[in-house]
């Protein structure tokens, strides 16, 4: 076993790098403390800090370095003081690591380091990679077709660095313009107003419309504010920053500075696709402050301050395999001060010894030449607009993002032949508002599987995640949940949607009941009320002739079993009766039929309106605690999507077990098709069949909304737990820039405007009603009174068959039943006569005149001149009307057949006793009718007529028109 000295390393930092030493010290503590590489052995440090500028000194401190005995020397210092390193570590045969930074943050320049002479080995190794900045700003450039800029750099910057840039721009025909920027910005853009005349001044604001900055972050931030406070710039400029350290912190504070578009080049690292990789590297576990991008001091972490974490953990590996391999060498102490120094004799199986390792900058390997070629750059850019605190995007490449369908987040708009597909979709307008926003371009394709992604028995991830875990995608967008499942292996942005679960159920149809009037009673009911009708017929009709009522004079009324009939059933529909009852047992019966006829008539109306309006609901589901109560509706959910893993692990996992997941849970395993491999297949379930469908509240939504019948409503949970965002590979750079946009895109109301885009607010479907309702409101149509149309049609037919019998059952007695009277009715109105005639008022003569009908048929003249009126009801008497002309003739008529009777009529011709009634002349005479009755004659006298009855004879009513007269 080795002793610990014998691990020593040695490292040299600029004095300003002191972030350098700190990550230097954390990255051995953390070998040391974990036993994961070195298991008995530790590394023991030695650490000096010089001037970058003072390469002597650096040499110095080198030299006490080896002295002490060092193993490998790190450095991370200037160009002018690494090349004195690397001829010292050539010469000792120290592996050298040299981490190349540049003073105060400029963009760094090409190292000419020292020339070796042929054949000799290379000690030093550029553990950070080569400045590729001439190559990347000459491609930028000739990507926006620029032929004349001006370019700027901060006193610091080695403008020997962009020399080949230079060389190329003129070979291209380029105009480039240089000029240096003082750290007294605001003296330089001063000079600049006093020493230009107006005409100067214009044309070099025209020459600012383009411009290169070789700055650093803090430089370019203080041009940016004082051009731009200065009125030098327009909003149609576009500049161009080079530096490949800048955090994410100096990027917002440059982009809410600067006004046109902005483009910024930088270097970045590829992250592994999941936490779990990205922190273990060789069988390391490296600190998650400094792994993990969300951290803060992750964050903050300079590119420098990487290459020295890999160095260290680079070394760490390589002193594993040299101590596996027992091809150690022990180490002499070196002093190159001495001039016959001998080198040391393990330096070259040390530096064969070290190889590729993983670490935080990503993948370490070396060349023949000892540089590191892996390097990756980005380029972040605007669009052009006055706004301030825009975000920046991810330019010069196309971003291919994974999708799969999901209404209305993802859809085809359109696919013509021979054409490339369109989409469309609430996902997609938030796609095309980052887009257009960033500037970026991307590309879409769905996934073969058409799943969102779950994890497989065999650890590998299917569907949408898969492609993005695989990184064969750089997006992942549609309906896509955040769940812990999923984030532990790709990033998402901010939610910018909510999400919660719901069920889609079709709703109870509205049956057409053409007998809809008649719903409001049961049928027993309605046979309850025809037997109450019936039965209090009935019984009034017995109560009546048991003790017969006193009907008044005149009254037409009977009390028959028919006319009770009938009272009784106008009462009970409000429209009253003909008969009078007057014995106090019947206006009994009477009141209580009639308050029986209010009640159940209110009642009944009151329940009819209430039918009408409102349809039976048959499914009485409005919530998720009733849909897993009820064991009737099946349901289910796609398989192998973050609503089956919600339900499974809210009914399964014991630290958040929900009793109403617990029940769905059961149901929908009861049976083995209740779920679908895709949401369409659900949908169609519910639509045709007797199912409900658990999935996204908003697909469901939608859904409703759009169906052509309106036969779908949605129940989902009061609070949304989860929300829908954009996948990304892990460590992606567009994950932080996203995630402000859409922060801002919520902010400002776009989101809102997009979201209504989709899902109305004037839907015209009612998505929570479980009923189907009509599309013109609560208007009631033909189908809900087809019954009572025809229960009249039916009256209809049945009163014209009724009076087509009754017609020929009168003809057929017509022949015999012409003269027969009701005797008793015409001896009622004989009897009311000559009361009304004995009246005080009414005197008459003791004379009279009995007339039979053959006295009448003796009046030709007369009775051909009587005027029929009317007919009495339910007889054939027709009664005629004298007219005051044809008096006198009849007068004369009477007069002698009275005479030739011995009687004395009263009647003369001329100025006889007979007189014109209008004049006051009198002439009373009395007709006998066929069966012996009399009636009045119509010619009224003062004298009184004493009345004999011979016999029974109906009453009949006359009115006492004193210029009309009636006879039979």
């Amino acid at each position: 076993v080795l002793s610990l000295p014998l691990l020593s390393t040695g490292a040299i930092f600029d004095e300003s790098a002191r972030r350098d030493d700190e990550v230097f010290r954390l990255a051995v503590a953390d070998l040391n403390l974990n036993n994961e590489i070195l298991e008995t052995e530790k590394i023991t440090i030695s650490v000096e800090f010089v001037d970058g500028n003072n390469p002597f000194q650096a040499v110095q401190e080198a030299c006490e370095l080896m002295n002490r005995g060092i193993l490998a020397l790190v450095s991370s210092i200037g160009c002018m003081s690494a090349g004195s390193l690397q001829t010292l570590a050539d010469a000792m045969h120290i592996p050298h690591l040299f981490i190349q930074r540049s003073p105060a943050g400029t963009p760094r320049s090409t190292c000419p380091l020292t020339s070796r002479l042929p054949g000799a080995d290379d000690y030093t190794l550029m553990v950070r990679p080569p400045v590729y900045l001439n190559e990347v700003i000459l491609q930028v450039v000739s990507e926006y077709s620029w032929q004349k800029f001006i370019l700027f750099y901060d006193s610091d910057f080695d403008i020997r660095g962009i020399e080949d840039f230079l060389d190329r721009t003129s070979q291209q025909g380029m105009d480039v313009s240089l000029q240096k920027v003082e750290s007294n910005i605001n003296m330089m853009i001063t000079s600049l107003f006093r020493t230009m005349r107006v005409e100067e001044l214009h044309r070099y604001r025209d020459t600012l419309r383009r411009a290169v900055l070789f700055m650093s972050p803090a430089t370019a931030k203080a041009f940016i504010t004082e051009v731009v406070e200065t009125n030098l710039v327009a909003f149609d400029c576009h500049w161009i920053l080079i530096n490949e350290e800048i955090s994410d912190y100096d990027l917002q504070e440059l982009v809410m500075k600067s006004i046109g578009r902005l483009t910024v080049v930088r270097q970045t690292f590829p992250m592994p696709q999941n936490t779990t990789q990205r922190c273990v590297k060789h069988n390391h576990r490296i600190n998650t402050s400094l792994c993990d991008p969300k951290n803060a001091k992750a964050q903050q972490l300079e590119i420098t301050n990487r290459y020295i974490y890999d160095t260290v953990l680079l070394l760490a590996n390589t002193f594993h395999r040299k101590l596996e391999d027992r091809k150690w060498h022990s180490m002499a102490s070196l002093n190159c001060i001495r001039k016959n120094s001998k080198p040391w004799q393990g330096g070259k199986s040390m530096l064969d010894t070290v190889k590729k390792v993983h670490g935080l900058t990503s993948f370490l390997e070396f060349t023949d030449n000892g540089t590191n070629p892996n390097i990756f750059f980005e380029i972040l850019g605007t669009n052009y607009g006055e706004d301030r605190g825009r975000g920046v995007n991810r330019v010069s490449e196309h971003i291919y993002i994974i999708t799969g369908f999901e209404e209305p987040f993802v859809m085809v708009s359109e696919n013509v032949l021979g054409k490339p597909k369109k989409y469309q979709g609430y996902s997609i307008d938030v796609l095309d508002a980052l887009s257009n926003y960033l500037g970026f371009k991307y590309e879409i394709y769905v996934t073969s599987d058409h799943k969102y992604g779950s994890l497989q028995p065999d650890g590998q991830w299917n569907g949408l995640i898969g492609e993005l875990v695989s990184k064969r995608a750089d997006v992942g967008l549609s309906a896509l949940t955040i769940t812990p499942e999923r984030e532990s292996v790709v990033d998402f942005t901010t939610r910018y949607m909510d999400y919660s679960v719901g069920v889609l159920l079709r709703k109870a149809e509205r049956t057409v009941d053409m007998f809809a009037c008649l719903a409001p009673f049961d049928l027993s009911l309605w046979a309850c009320i025809a037997g109450t009708v019936l039965l209090i017929g009935i019984l009034v009709y017995l109560l009546n002739w048991l003790n017969p009522p006193r009907l008044p004079m005149g009254s037409m009324s009977s009390t028959t079993l028919y006319n009770s009939m009938w009272f009784v059933y106008g009462s009970f529909v409000q429209q009253g009766g003909e008969v009078p009852y007057t014995t106090l047992a019947t206006r009994m019966m009477m009141g209580v039929w009639w308050m029986f006829a209010l009640i159940v008539i209110s009642s009944y109306t009151a329940n009819l309106a209430a039918f009408l309006t409102i349809t039976r609901i048959e499914n009485s589901i409005q919530s998720l605690q009733d849909l897993s109560k009820q064991t009737e509706l099946p349901y289910g959910t796609v398989l192998d999507s973050a609503v089956y893993d919600q339900v499974r692990s809210k009914a399964m996992n014991p630290f958040e077990r929900d009793p109403m997941y617990s029940q769905m849970w059961r149901m929908i395993n009861r049976t083995g098709d209740g779920n679908v491999d895709e949401s369409k297949e659900g949908v169609r379930k519910v639509k045709y069949g007797h199912f409900g469908f658990v999935w996204d509240t908003a697909v469901l939504e939608y859904i409703a909304n759009n169906d052509e019948d309106c036969s779908f409503y949605t129940v989902s949970s009061n609070a949304p737990d989860r929300g829908y965002g954009i996948a990304m590979q892990h460590g992606s750079p567009y994950r932080d820039i996203f995630s402000q946009r859409i922060l801002e895109l919520q902010q400002n109301g776009d989101m809102d405007i997009l979201k209504l885009k989709w899902w109305p607010k004037d839907s015209p479907c009612d998505l929570y009603s479980s009923v189907q309702m009509r599309q013109n409101g609560n208007a009631l149509d033909i189908h809900s009174f087809a019954g009572v149309f025809c229960v009249l049609a039916a009256g209809v037919v049945i009163s014209c068959l009724i009076a087509i019998v009754e017609s020929w059952w009168s003809r057929r007695k017509g022949s015999r039943d012409d003269k027969e009277i009701d005797l008793e009715h015409l001896h009622r109105r004989v009897n009311s006569l000559c009361t009304e005639d004995e009246s005080p008022h009414k005197q008459f003569s003791t004379s009279s005149a009995d007339l039979t009908p053959l006295d009448m048929d003796a009046l030709p003249a007369a009775r051909q001149a009587l005027e029929q009126i009317s007919d009495f009801r339910n007889t054939h008497i027709t009664t005629t009307t004298f007219i005051p002309e044809q008096i006198q003739t009849l007068s004369r008529s009477l007069s002698a057949k009275a005479a030739a009777a011995g009687f004395s009529t009263g009647f003369t011709s001329g100025g006889g006793v007979l007189q014109d009634h209008r004049t006051g002349g009198v002439g009373p005479f009395r007709q006998r009718a066929p069966n012996g009755g009399f009636f009045r004659s119509p010619i009224k006298t003062m004298s009184s007529i004493p009345y004999q009855p011979t016999g029974p004879g109906p009453n009949f009513g006359y009115g006492n028109d004193p210029d009309r007269g009636t006879s039979i």
